[in-house]
């Protein structure tokens, strides 16, 4: 069997138990008040076989980074595909340790579903190994990426920790402007969701949506070159000046503005409205299902948790997720960016998120250490810096052009 093809199965076998190990933790957390049972002992007993279906689900994943290292010639960090499933070993890898330390069952129930999230996003991509290109062709991928990668990768417990804390302590009984913005960063969670579901359903169903779109040419001639643009999501939003050549499951709504330039402009238009539907349907389904609010639905199985434990955890992540993230997304990258396009500094769209989040992750630890900011107003800082990072990840890489966009698909 090929190497690549086993990094695939340890990858595929490492989803599966990150998935058993999500509804078991689960299970830990919610059935805690059933009949019959010792809420502490239940929540011991399920969270030891949680943790452990992790530990070897990480195993496993470290089987699939080395093979797929070893077959590719470097680091599987070279793509969106390899990128994300990185990400998510780094946040498995985090939590091990945080769970080490602090023995907090619960917050495996939110951090492991967060990885399977993240692996799950990583399945939307193309999975083959390519050869690099040339900007790729250095020993600063496997620095400036990793890196990057481990440092969100603790953020993101840092992110999971916060928003315990926030479900833990806001008052669900009456609506008020902490359960609104509350329910907006679910839903915000529950849009990524959505889209990969979508994506990976329609993939599977091959109705693509084929475009020829006339692209201005730079030739000296001045003729226009037909191109052809694929969506693999039904299109809502069709290319500028493009005709259909193959019929999809739906015809187009509307047509985008011929501003938006790029085959592909319009397509990464398309997938962002298909996931905020996706998202709104979603979280609208799941409050029928409740009748209401979700955070309401999620608060009793966190009954008895310590919330001074929960925003230590998020700050002791967030903390050592800082530097590691500095190092790689930033310091790492300029000497990269340097080396790579001989500037340190470009103001590419990936390099201004970039800045963007190490300067709120810069203000919260300025405010949690110099202003006092600690519980609730600590926790909603590491909750929006989070959904930063995944407007970075998600919709800076699938719609937003730049030097970085060899990663966007």
């Amino acid at each position: 069997m090929p190497l690549y093809q086993v990094s695939d199965w340890l990858l595929d076998i490492a989803f599966i138990l990150y998935v058993l190990s999500s509804v078991v933790f689960i299970v830990a957390m919610t059935g805690k008040n059933w009949a019959g049972r010792d809420p502490k002992q239940h929540e011991i007993k399920f969270g030891r076989i949680a943790y452990w279906m992790a530990v070897i689900g990480f195993i496993a994943q470290t089987g699939y980074v080395i093979t797929r290292w070893i077959a590719g010639g470097h680091s599987p960090t070279s793509n969106m595909f390899e990128f994300m499933a990185f990400l998510d070993y780094c946040i498995i890898l985090a939590y091990l340790i945080i769970y080490r330390i602090y023995k907090l069952t619960v917050i495996g129930a939110f951090v492991l579903p967060l990885g399977v999230i993240m692996l799950a996003y990583s399945y939307v991509f193309p999975k083959e190994i390519t050869p690099l290109i040339p900007s790729l062709q250095s020993y600063w991928l496997h620095i400036h990426v990793t890196t990057a990668a481990l440092g969100e990768g603790i953020l993101a417990v840092g992110f999971a920790a916060g928003l315990m804390y926030l479900i833990l302590t806001i008052p669900q009984k009456v609506a008020t402007k902490s359960t609104r913005w509350l329910e907006i960063v679910l839903a915000v969670v529950l849009m990524l969701v959505g889209f990969i579901a979508m994506e990976s359903t329609f993939a599977r169903m091959d109705q693509k949506t084929v475009f020829e779109m006339t692209q201005p040419s730079t030739t000296p001639t001045g003729q226009a070159s037909p191109q052809k643009v694929e969506y693999t999501l039904p299109a809502i939003v069709a290319p500028a000046n493009s005709t259909i050549m193959k019929e999809g499951p739906m015809s187009p709504w509307f047509t985008a503005p011929e501003w938006m330039e790029g085959k592909d402009a319009a397509r990464k238009l398309n997938t962002m409205i298909w996931s905020v539907i996706s998202g709104v349907v979603l979280y609208g389904g799941l409050r029928l299902i409740f009748r209401k609010r979700l955070a309401a639905a999620i608060q009793p199985s966190l009954e008895g948790i310590d919330p001074d434990l929960v925003d230590e955890i998020s700050y002791r992540a967030i903390s050592i997720g800082y530097p590691v993230f500095t190092l790689g997304a930033l310091i790492f990258a300029m000497i990269w960016a340097h080396e790579a396009w001989g500037r340190f500094w470009g103001w590419d769209p990936k390099e201004v998120w970039a800045l963007i989040v190490w300067l709120f992750y810069s203000a919260y630890l300025h405010l949690r250490l110099s202003r006092g900011w600690i519980g609730a107003k600590s926790a909603w800082m590491s909750v929006i810096g989070f959904v930063i990072i995944l407007i970075t990840l998600v919709v800076v890489n699938l719609v937003i052009a730049g030097l970085h966009s060899y990663a966007g698909v």
